[in-house]
Formats: structure tokens, C-alpha cells, sequence
């Protein structure tokens, strides 16, 4: 037996992260990998796993302590550290030759990164996704690639997202093909490392003959592991969830309450900064095996706020009929087609925000007549740059204008309050052969016409592609769904949870209006605005709608 110091291996750029989660105590028997600690920084949460397997004899550190490169997290009692032939060496003074031992075998990890071995290169935590799917090999053998360098490109059913390297160095070998569909942890290739984050230096050792053995008590694996847990603060979806915020739980809580099928968005979180532990997880399922929910339960002890809560409910518990079964091949010929992803994702968003919001839809009508001339003159103007304006891009700005002018629309209830935003980030519907996805111009109001129509292009284009990532369709204030390529006159378009109001527009058509004294044709332009009628009120929906047309009618309303 043989007494280890665990440290804190390196992490990636990271410095003073905290502990918000102890998942070991003093007694228990681990194994090599094992998660100890999850520790979390300004950018995401990582979970620290062990070099070696054994007992834990004392913990070196304590929840919300901050740690750095080296730190030690715990002593650990191994049982093959030394070798037969010295293991009666140390009897006559066990604690010594261990104390000398451990800096070396706790060091030897992160140095082999440095110095050239092999690292492989996992799959991070990549948020609530399982079986994403190779679509772009970035690397490949002999290829030199550095730190957060792209290796390959992933498409879940919400996104792609590129994999970074968490180490510097050659190639050696993909573990990984297109097409493959990987997990978190899975293999993504084989390093030969060599540019690295630095190792921590180790702790001076006298020249004690137990200190020899333990050199080679560090594993290959250890750095790969490290590496893999310090890859959530290059995951890009840490810039938000699609249209909603990943739970606030660490890798091995969101692994346990997939394994379970417990959704996390519907617990209230017992940890530091509401944090979702595992006895939370356990406590939900406990729960619904009694017949009542944690929304429950929590209804029990507050009906007030519970009540309030209805703004972040799932429309789950409705005691529907279950849907109809039928054989329709009984009545001719079929072709069954599975839906693309995109479908089956927005779809369940669709349904739950449908169920959950109480829409109600203003339609009215905008004369769009000098709008459309002018629209057409600028993109004749700038033709040769290559700039195409369609009227979306004048929706979003006007769109802009009526949000400042009523700030009800730009907010979202959380609970039983309603966050007002001071940015304006507009989503629009961009259809795609896979269905439909909602990028958003962020900072709308800080930019121009001609910068809106190049983003929007942009954006479309990366959608028509399936290359958009989670930064581009999340943080909107307000969407935008037109149907003016197609045609239509009103729709009732569906609200883009947490956003409380959506514009929908169809084709413009001419219409003769009366001028006062005779009729004139003049182009108009349907809108149809659905609205969260627990925030908004049908008069203010309605002064919103004629605001709109108004700025619309004349554009330099969007000066004032």
C-alpha cells in the first residue's frame, strides 16, 4: 500500500476555479478516471476524475474552495504503487517515502502531455445531446493542430458544432469516421503531444529509494481525461441553449438524468447557485413514483408562487387521450419517411409552446407602397456590391423601433417576474430543406440596413447548409416569420418561447384605398402579430400593430 496525491491536472486556460461539488468522500474505493470533484468557472462547469484507483484516506479540499493547476484534491491509498521486492523497504517509516513519491506520480501526467506522449483526444460535454453525428473531418493523420484548434464537426438535432483539440501536437491517428455518432467521452483521435499547456512543476524530491516506483504509477489515460473534462469552456454551446438555457447541473448529474429520463428543465436545483445535484435527480423520480411532481410538491407549500410559475411550466400533466393507432396501410398504399431533425426538435418546441402560451393574434394592415420603391432603388444602387435587400431587412429595423416604443414586447416571464431587455436581437424563420430554423441579428438597433441585409444573407445561407451553431439562434428578443416569397394573407404564427410576441407577414397585395377624393392602388402589406396575453393586453397589441404599419408607411419614423 502506498499513499498518492491527487492533483488538480491541467485544464485548459483556467485559473481560481471553484469547487461547487464534491463527489467522493473520505473512505470510499475509486477507480482510475473516476470523477472527484466538479469545479466551475466563468465560462462552464468540468468534472476533475482521479489518476489512480484506491481508497480515499483525506480530502485536501472543501466546496467552494478555488483551485489552480497542481492544487492537491485528495490523498489516496493505493494498492499497486510499490513493487514486491521494495514494498518491506519503507516499513520501519511508511509515511515518509509516500510524501516523496506523490509529487513525482501526480506531475507525471499533465509532463507527458508536454513532453511528447500520446493524448487521446475525446468528445467533451457538449450539453444534453447523445449520438451526434460526424458530418466534417477538419484533421487528419500527420496534420500539426493546436490548442482549440477544430478537429471535426458534429450535427445534434438542435445544431452543429465544431470539436476543439484540448492539446497541441501531431496527429497520429482518427479514431472516428463520418457518419460515426459519438457520445460524450468517446475517442476522437490519437496526439502526439508536444505544445501543450505547461505541466506543473514537480515537487523536489530527495533522492529517497521508495520515490523510484512511483513514476510509473501514472497511467496513459491520465492526461486524456483531464483534457476531455477542461473542453466545455471551447463548447459553443455555452453561448446559450437553442431557445432555452441548459440546466444548471454538472456532466455526471445530466448523464444520470438522461439515463433515468428525468427532464432537468423542471427541477429546482438543491445546490450552490441552484445547482442540480444527483439526490435532486433521485428525489424527482421518487416523486413521480408517489404520483406527484416536484412542481407539486413546491405547489404545496407555495400555491402563490407555484401559480406564477405557470410561465416556465411544459403543458406536461394534461390527461390527454393517447393519440390514435392505426393501420393505414389498411386503407392503400403508404410511404413511411422519418422526420429530419430539425423537425423533430422544433416540433416538441412547437407543441409545448402552443400548449403552454395563451396566443391570441392582431392582424392588421401596413401601406408599404413608398417602402417597396424605395427598397427596390437600393438594390439597384448596390447591385455591384453585391448587397440584396429584401423587405425582411426593413421589417427588423421597424420592428426595432416599435419594441423601444412599447417595451412589453422586448421582455420574458421568469416566475412570477418579467425581465425587461435592453438589447434588441431579432430572430427571423429561415426555411431550409430540413426544416425550420429562427437566426437572430443580434444588437439590431446598433446597426444599418445595409449591414442587417448582409447578416440575414449570411445567416440564411449557413441555415440552408445545416452549418448554423447555437450562438446563431439564441438570445432573441422578438421573431419575425414572413411568408411574403409565397403567399398567404394572414396566419396565426406561433410565439418563440421565452419571447412573449412573434410578427408574421404575408405577401403584399394592391388595394384600392381612398385618398379623399378619389381611390388610389396602393401595395399593402399583412401583418399578423401573436401575442402572450399573460404580458400583453389586446389594446397594447393593437397600438403596437398600428405603430408598426405606421413606421412602415414612412420609414423616417425610424429616426425619431
Amino acid at each position: 500500500m502506498a499513499l498518492v496525491e491527487v492533483k488538480v491536472p491541467d485544464i485548459g486556460d483556467f485559473k481560481d476555479v471553484a469547487i461547487i461539488e464534491m463527489l467522493v468522500a473520505v473512505g470510499d474505493s475509486i477507480r482510475a478516471e473516476q470523477s472527484l470533484i466538479t469545479v466551475e468557472s466563468d465560462k462552464a462547469s468540468m468534472e476533475i476524475p482521479s489518476s489512480h484507483a484506491g481508497v480515499i484516506k483525506s480530502l485536501k479540499v472543501k466546496l467552494g474552495d478555488k483551485l489552480n493547476i497542481g492544487d492537491v484534491i485528495l490523498e489516496l491509498e493505493t494498492g499497486a504503487a510499490a513493487s514486491p521486492a521494495s514494498a518491506p523497504a519503507p516499513a520501519a517509516s511508511p509515511a515518509p517515502s509516500p510524501a516523496v513519491a506523490a509529487p513525482s506520480a501526480a506531475s507525471a501526467a499533465p509532463a507527458a502531455a508536454a513532453s511528447g506522449g500520446s493524448v487521446t483526444v475525446r468528445v467533451p460535454d457538449i450539453g444534453d445531446f447523445k449520438d451526434v453525428a460526424v458530418i466534417e473531418l477538419l484533421v487528419k493523420p500527420g496534420d500539426t493542430v493546436a490548442v482549440d484548434q477544430s478537429l471535426i464537426t458534429v450535427e445534434s438535432d438542435k445544431a452543429s458544432m465544431e470539436i476543439p483539440s484540448s492539446h497541441a501536437g501531431v496527429v497520429q491517428s482518427l479514431e472516428v469516421k463520418l457518419g460515426d455518432k459519438l457520445n460524450i467521452g468517446d475517442a476522437v483521435l490519437t496526439l502526439l503531444a508536444g505544445g501543450g499547456a505547461p505541466a506543473p512543476a514537480p515537487v523536489a524530491a530527495a533522492p529517497a529509494a521508495p520515490a523510484a516506483p512511483a513514476a510509473p504509477v501514472a497511467t496513459p489515460s491520465a492526461p486524456s481525461q483531464p483534457a476531455a473534462a477542461a473542453l466545455p469552456a471551447h463548447d459553443p454551446t455555452a453561448a446559450g441553449a437553442l431557445s432555452s438555457k441548459l440546466p444548471h447541473a454538472s456532466p455526471s448529474v445530466r448523464k444520470f438524468a438522461r439515463e433515468l429520463g428525468v427532464p432537468l428543465g423542471e427541477l429546482k436545483g438543491s445546490g450552490p447557485k441552484g445547482r442540480i445535484t444527483q439526490d435532486d435527480v433521485a428525489g424527482f423520480i421518487k416523486a413521480v413514483m408517489s404520483g406527484a411532481t416536484q412542481t407539486q410538491a413546491q405547489a404545496a407549500k407555495a400555491p402563490a408562487a407555484a401559480a406564477a410559475g405557470a410561465g416556465t411550466g411544459t403543458g406536461t400533466g394534461l390527461n390527454l387521450l393517447a393519440w390514435p393507432q392505426v393501420d393505414f396501410a389498411k386503407f392503400g398504399v403508404v410511404e413511411r419517411k422519418p422526420l429530419s431533425r430539425i423537425k423533430k426538435i422544433s416540433g416538441a418546441n412547437l407543441h409545448r409552446n402552443w400548449v403552454v402560451i395563451p396566443h391570441v393574434t392582431n392582424h392588421d394592415e401596413a401601406d408599404i407602397t413608398e417602402l417597396e420603391a424605395f427598397r427596390v432603388a437600393m438594390n439597384k444602387e448596390h447591385e455591384k456590391a453585391g448587397v440584396k435587400f429584401t423587405l425582411l431587412a426593413f421589417l427588423i429595423k421597424a420592428c426595432v423601433a416599435a419594441l423601444k416604443k412599447f417595451p412589453e414586447f422586448n421582455a420574458s416571464l421568469d416566475g412570477d417576474e418579467l425581465v425587461l431587455k435592453k438589447y434588441f436581437h431579432i430572430g427571423f424563420a429561415a426555411d431550409t430543406p430540413n426544416g425550420l430554423v429562427v437566426p437572430v441579428i443580434k444588437d439590431a438597433d446598433q446597426k444599418g440596413i445595409i449591414q442587417i441585409a448582409k447578416e440575414m444573407s449570411e445567416l440564411a445561407a449557413k441555415a440552408r447548409d445545416g452549418k448554423l451553431g447555437p450562438a446563431d439562434m439564441t438570445g432573441g428578443c422578438f421573431s419575425i416569420s414572413s411568408l411574403g416569397g409565397i403567399g398567404g394573407t394572414y396566419f396565426t404564427p406561433i410565439i418563440n418561447a421565452p419571447e412573449v410576441a412573434i410578427l408574421g407577414v404575408c405577401k403584399g397585395f394592391m388595394k384600392p384605398v381612398w385618398n379623399g377624393s378619389s381611390f388610389e392602388p396602393r401595395l399593402t402589406l399583412p401583418l399578423s402579430l401573436s401575442w402572450d396575453h399573460r404580458v400583453i393586453d389586446g389594446a397594447s397589441a393593437a397600438r403596437f400593430n398600428a405603430y408598426l404599419a405606421a413606421v412602415l408607411a414612412d420609414f423616417r419614423r425610424v429616426l425619431l
